[in-house]
């Protein structure tokens, strides 16, 4: 019998309408940046897809000004029902949009187009839609009404127009303004969002991106903004959080984790595998909350990982514009470096590591879905956040000695519980130290649940009323 293939199916890179350059967003308009323009990167190709004009230091001065005055004179003392109409315009024109974004998305950081197209984009415009229907509501959220008023945000290269929403959406619902500053590697979203925000007539100085490297984040920062939010690693919020001791302004941090997936003898094991390969094969592994540490019962190790291998050998890797492919490219060149030397970390420390067969295109940065057997807790693999396609397994024999491994980590982000048992997924559920836990199912979000951790993970949460909080003064 003739093995069947796919056949390439890839989507039109002109439909993300790319420009030769973008600009900073200041005021209500494009300006020219103060800082060093630099080129934004398609992943899989290693081109260069547009030159990016960044911030300085006077860009962020003149940025936060702006979102002050619009604070202060337009968007602060306008009723929430007003402000729901700028919201709800945006999230129309985000899904309107969506084809577009999608491939934006797909070509500036690498992530294939089924998940920018499924996931990112209609997750963006949901938490634009359920904030909007919240801004004339706030008296009802139990975290009282009052805004706080300038927001300063840094958000990451792994979900770009995803968490650029994540921080827009509720700031702008609760009467704050916001200066947004998008990660280094993956801006265009960010300013396509601006773009559409000034098309939907947001008032000048409520919303403004800032694009450029650290040193722009660290300026938005130490900016005379009222609360910042942050999502990133570990070691950037550590650092924002001792910036801003002592000075009473609200902080929120997202950072990463090891998140632990605990698989029980009883579980649908078919339904298990799905579960784990979404859980880290996702964005190619580029996710905080990605259930990067497997803990399997010992009874089931064996039958589950050879079924395991058998489905991530079906996994597609390549072009990020083909709808058939499964995972795309590594974001940059740092970060491929970063998991090729924990792999060898992993090797080194005597894990077993097991490799998808899968062919690697020949160009662009890509690394192939790997998956760690034998390993120890004490392992660099098992404790340090990867960020990228590599599974640890690890095995326990009672939901003691599981739920004490799982919670063998700084972080405390996430966790999964498999089992056929509803008593015991809540029994274990309740005795995990993580924000989030998903039963029978991984990485599953949506607009009206909150979402953060604690420990090495931050604090705070967004999405859902809890997510209001930390955007209201009371």
């Amino acid at each position: 019998m003739s093995e069947w293939t796919y056949a390439p199916a890839p989507e039109s890179s002109a439909l993300a309408n790319l420009r030769p350059s973008y600009r900073p967003f200041v005021d209500g308009e494009f300006v020219d940046g103060g800082g060093e323009p630099l080129k934004t990167v398609n992943p899989a190709t290693e081109e260069v897809l547009a030159e990016v004009g960044t911030a300085d230091r006077g860009d962020v001065e003149r940025a936060v000004a702006a979102a002050r005055r619009a604070y202060d004179e337009v968007w602060g003392p306008m009723p929430g029902a007003q402000r729901a109409k700028y919201l709800f315009r945006i999230a129309r024109v985000v899904a309107e949009r969506a084809r577009e974004l999608s491939v934006l998305e797909a070509l500036d950081n690498g992530k294939p187009i089924r998940e920018s197209r499924d996931v990112d984009v209609p997750l963006a415009s949901q938490h634009l839609f359920h904030h909007a229907g919240w801004a004339d509501k706030l008296e009802y959220s139990g975290a009282g009404s009052r805004s706080l008023g300038v927001v300063g945000a840094v958000i990451p290269w792994n979900f770009p127009l995803l968490m650029a929403a994540w921080k827009v959406a509720p700031a702008l619902a609760c009467g704050n303004t916001i200066v947004l500053k998008p990660a280094e590697t993956t801006p265009l979203t960010a300013l396509v969002l601006a773009e559409i925000a000034a098309d939907a007539g947001l008032p000048p100085g409520v919303l403004n991106v800032l694009p450029g490297a650290g040193d722009v984040g660290a300026a938005v920062v130490g900016s005379p903004v009222d609360k910042v939010a942050f999502t990133g690693s570990t070691e950037v919020g550590r650092q924002i959080q001792r910036s801003l001791a002592g000075t009473r302004r609200r902080l929120t941090l997202e950072l990463g984790g090891k998140a632990a997936n605990i698989v029980y003898a009883d579980a649908a094991l078919d339904q298990a595998v799905e579960g784990i390969v979404d859980g880290i094969f996702f964005n190619q592994g580029h996710v905080c909350c990605a259930g990067s540490r497997l803990l399997v019962q010992e009874a089931v190790v064996e039958e589950l990982v050879e079924r395991l291998q058998e489905r991530v050998r079906t996994l597609r890797v390549g072009d990020p514009l083909d709808k058939n492919t499964d995972v795309g490219a590594i974001n940059s060149r740092a970060q491929l470096d970063r998991i090729v030397d924990l792999a060898a970390a992993g090797d080194a420390e005597g894990a077993v590591r097991w490799t998808s067969p899968c062919p690697l295109p020949e160009r662009g940065l890509f690394f192939p879905p790997t998956v760690f057997s034998g390993v120890e807790p004490t392992m660099r693999v098992a404790r340090e956040e990867i960020f990228g396609p590599v599974l640890s397994v690890l095995t326990f024999r009672t939901p003691d000695e599981a739920v004490a491994k799982a919670n063998d980590t700084a972080y405390g982000l996430s966790a999964g519980v498999w089992t056929e048992k509803g008593a015991k997924a809540l029994w274990t559920a309740q005795r995990l130290r993580a924000g989030v836990v998903w039963a029978n199912t991984f990485n599953r979000f949506d607009p009206a649940s909150p979402f953060g951790g604690f420990g090495e993970s931050g604090f705070g949460r967004e999405g859902g009323r809890a997510g209001l909080a930390a955007y209201l003064a009371g």
